[in-house]
């Protein structure tokens, strides 16, 4: 259910140090020696396409929170994730819908903390560092959470129509 692009960018952070290096960044110490065995950029770009045809998970809400004040919380991550946690390219920026909320609670303190996004080379991260800085409480990182997990995906004008025409 992720991008192969970010998976990618991903996969090269980890091999590269980027990602896993923080004394308490546990999954991502995991994560780090099992990058590193894939040789070259085509290994790289290969896992992450074969990773993309895997099915897509749903997720299990296992949080509770405040979704309509999760969702005045999200107008800072909307902007780059998308307004229906839908992804964005052009800004680096991961899908957030459909993710696991216990995932998302993770990363979001993760960030927060310092255990991602400080790094010099994590350019995207350390900006995402900085809007966590709006989630000032463990409650408000649940109500985000909440909110993202009411995400629907955007209605598709263009395929509404082909199917119609197909009848």
């Amino acid at each position: 259910g992720q991008e192969g692009w970010y998976l990618e960018t991903q996969l090269r952070n980890f091999k590269n140090g980027v990602r896993g290096a923080h004394d308490d960044d546990e999954f991502g110490r995991q994560m780090a020696p099992m990058a590193a065995l894939l040789a070259d950029e085509a290994a790289i770009r290969n896992m992450a396409a074969y990773i993309t045809t895997l099915p897509e998970h749903t997720s299990n809400n296992s949080l509770s929170g405040d979704a309509v004040k999760g969702q005045h919380l999200y107008r800072t991550f909307g902007t780059c994730h998308g307004i229906n946690g839908e992804g964005n390219y052009a800004t680096n920026a991961p899908r957030l819908r459909g993710r696991e909320d216990w995932y998302l609670k993770r990363e979001l303190r993760d960030f927060k903390s310092g255990v991602r996004g400080i790094r010099r080379q994590e350019l995207i991260g350390r900006h995402m560092r900085s809007m966590t800085r709006k989630l000032r409480t463990e409650k408000d990182i649940n109500d985000v959470v909440a909110y993202i997990n009411t995400l629907e995906p955007a209605v598709n004008q263009d395929q509404i129509a082909v199917e119609a025409m197909q009848g």
